[in-house]
């Protein structure tokens, strides 16, 4: 009979790669956690890892218990999702984990949903993006994540986790802002093709590089027959969108970035097929039926609609 406990280190060290990693996370000490996997050594009668340099990997065998580990705690959430149902009263913690423009637009009034019909469920929100949450949620560091994806650039699809279509997220060429001049000017009649080879020779603020939005920025501008100068890098969409009200850059906007208030800058469509991210919920698979989990899910439904997405035109 195997240890719980002891697979439960082992699948950690899986999905957080090094001990020390697992230490901090756990808040053990490296050398307890080295010694727990030595003794699930001694149960499976198996070497489980491996060294590697200064690291170690898991064996062919260790990822055997592994993948039995997690349909193990796949059964437990499950449980513990029951267990949660046939309770008059939702209580515990539901932990949150957001990308920037969601967290603007949707948390705080899915919180406030929260509050008034759960009082005595605990909301721990963090502002992450989905490259980093989504093995966070895996490594069970958070409960529910809010993700996007951006056209033409599937996410990959880890078989422990569960997506739910949260809303499609119009995205808009955003125009650098002449000083003087509204937001609501006219611009001149140009094709989306023709309007993104006009700013060839602008700066440009993207997100950094290795990211979702910065690969799909770079093939959307590369398409239409240029490389983008990229001056300004950050995952803050806020600071993209001051750039360029203030005419420092262009950028690609999604309508999430105005929290359902009016444009301030002038909004161009993009070319058919790109004009929408698509934003979802994700959580581990077996978890999807936990109260809290469907309490935090049926929140953000609600703060759609009372945040007007969407609201952003674009001319034509």
């Amino acid at each position: 009979m195997f240890d719980l406990h002891r697979l439960r280190l082992l699948r950690e060290l899986k999905h957080r790669g090094t001990l020390a990693a697992v230490a901090a996370a756990l808040s053990y000490a490296p050398s307890s956690v080295s010694q727990q996997l030595s003794q699930l050594e001694a149960e499976a009668g198996v070497t489980l890892l491996e060294p590697v340099g200064r690291r170690v990997r898991l064996t062919e065998q260790a990822e055997i218990l592994v993948a039995h580990t997690e349909a193990v705690l796949q059964r437990l959430e499950r449980a513990e999702a029951d267990i949660a149902a046939s309770l008059t009263e939702l209580t515990g913690t539901l932990r949150i984990a957001s990308f920037q423009t969601a967290a603007l637009a949707l948390v705080p009034t899915a919180l406030g949903l929260l509050r008034d019909q759960h009082p005595n469920l605990r909301v721990h929100v963090t502002q992450t993006e989905p490259e980093r949450a989504l093995p966070a949620l895996l490594a069970r560091d958070f409960d529910l994540v809010l993700a996007e994806e951006y056209p033409g650039n599937p996410n990959p699809r880890p078989a422990g986790l569960e997506q739910e279509d949260l809303l499609d997220d119009p995205l808009h060429l955003a125009l650098p802002q002449p000083p003087g001049v509204p937001a609501d000017a006219p611009v001149a009649a140009e094709t989306p093709v023709v309007a993104l080879r006009s700013l060839a020779d602008h700066p440009w603020v993207m997100e950094p590089e290795g990211t979702a939005a910065r690969h799909w920025a770079m093939a959307l501008c590369r398409n239409a027959g240029f490389e983008p100068d990229v001056r300004f890098e950050t995952t803050d969409l806020l600071l993209h969108r001051r750039l360029v009200e203030q005419g420092h850059a262009a950028a690609f906007l999604p309508d999430l970035v105005w929290s359902g208030q009016s444009p301030t800058t002038p909004l161009r469509q993009l070319p058919r097929g790109q004009r929408t991210r698509r934003v979802f919920t994700v959580v581990r698979r077996g978890s999807g039926g936990h109260p809290a989990v469907q309490a935090g899910r049926n929140a953000l439904d609600q703060a759609i609609s009372s945040c007007t997405v969407g609201r952003g035109s674009a001319h034509e």
